[in-house]
């Protein structure tokens, strides 16, 4: 399922809706072409599994348990207790495709 983009001029809360843990209700806030903004709902029972994303990243915690699990590039979020968190990417301009943590090395 395709990431839900704001639009211009929408009201966004950032705590937890009454719906939000049932439906999964992340959205992105803002993206260009360097960087993207998310309002990230985790629910406790539904972690993201592992990937990657080009670019730096931070989660602020807005409320909840958020544990990240980063043992080098690839990554893995889950939450010890239904969390909502704000992340930031700032992406590498032409290459911010993220995807599965198996891909090629076009280094050969």
């Amino acid at each position: 399922m395709a990431l839900q983009h704001a639009v211009s001029g929408e009201r966004i809360a950032l705590q937890r809706g009454e719906d939000d843990i049932a439906n999964f209700t992340s959205i992105a806030l803002i993206k260009t072409d360097h960087m993207e903004l998310i309002r990230l709902v985790l629910p406790k029972d539904k972690p993201m599994p592992e990937h990657w994303v080009e670019g730096e990243m931070t989660l602020l915690c807005l409320e909840g348990e958020i544990v990240f699990q980063a043992g080098g590039e690839p990554h893995a979020i889950s939450a010890n207790e239904d969390a909502v968190g704000l992340m930031t990417i700032l992406l590498h301009p032409g290459d911010n495709t993220g995807g599965p943590t198996n891909r090629t090395s076009s280094n050969s």
